[in-house]
């Protein structure tokens, strides 16, 4: 009987420490855009999901949507200028199915077409929100730089 009280009570306890961050990221993650717009000189517009970004060429006028796989050069970095990702030192475009991205890719890569270049502010939310992956810390805001080589 000792046994199955200490038993429930670690259970318990393991149970109590598990709590879950609660916290709305959504106005920290916009000051942490504005922020570094401020900072770098830039102005951007944003979208009512909280997405800033600042089209750099608008490419063609075809752009893709939800259901293309898009062929792209990019850089992905933190607002500290720590690289995580990019394409460029390969010589060659990446391609993804544009549905299997972060959200802040299907909604950004939208606004170009081919040639076009964009800039992605990503707040957390529309990145990997409170996941760690790899050099991305959980609930980091994102910044991409882009370039739609071709889509289909």
């Amino acid at each position: 009987m000792l046994r199955k009280i200490l038993v429930f009570s670690l259970l318990l306890a393991s149970m109590a420490s598990c709590k879950e961050d609660v916290t709305d990221y959504g106005p920290i993650d916009k000051k942490i855009i504005e922020d570094y717009l401020t900072a770098t000189g830039l102005t951007a517009q944003s979208s009512s999901t909280g997405l800033y970004y600042i089209i750099e060429k608008p490419g063609g006028a075809n752009h893709p949507n939800i259901n293309s796989a898009v062929s792209v050069n990019y850089k992905g970095y933190l607002t500290d200028s720590t690289v995580f990702d990019e394409s460029y030192s390969s010589g060659q475009p990446s391609t993804f199915p544009l549905a299997s991205v972060i959200a802040g890719w299907q909604e950004g890569l939208q606004l170009i077409g081919v040639k076009g270049r964009i800039k992605l502010l990503v707040p957390s939310a529309l990145g990997y929100a409170s996941t760690a992956k790899g050099l991305i810390p959980a609930n980091s805001v994102l910044i991409f730089d882009i370039d739609m080589v071709e889509f289909y």
